[in-house]
């Protein structure tokens, strides 16, 4: 590009702004999965709540967040799916403790 090809406040940023909300969603995402993730840990082993309790108040509190946040619909999807895994999760480890 040659020198006399840029004009100084005439560059179409609309991929700049795009890209950087993206990364805020992304970012405000994966904290508060985070956040929910250790308030579960931290209900179950260290306050002795049963797990399927701390699950449903964990669950429910992320998406009254994601939608007081405005993430709509994914956001719920993802909370759901989540929520399924963990479930799967604690069903594999009691059917393993039946073998043992």
């Amino acid at each position: 590009m040659a020198a006399n090809d840029y004009t100084r406040g005439e560059m179409n940023i609309d991929a700049q702004k795009s890209m950087y909300a993206g990364t805020m969603k992304a970012g405000a995402w994966g904290a508060i999965i985070t956040i929910l993730m250790l308030a579960h840990a931290t209900f179950t082993l260290s306050m002795g709540m049963n797990w399927l309790v701390s699950l449903v108040i964990c669950a429910g509190g992320g998406i009254v967040i994601g939608l007081g946040m405005g993430f709509g619909g994914a956001w719920i999807a993802t909370i759901i799916a989540l929520s399924g895994l963990a479930l799967f999760v604690q069903l594999l480890i009691f059917l393993f403790q039946l073998v043992l």
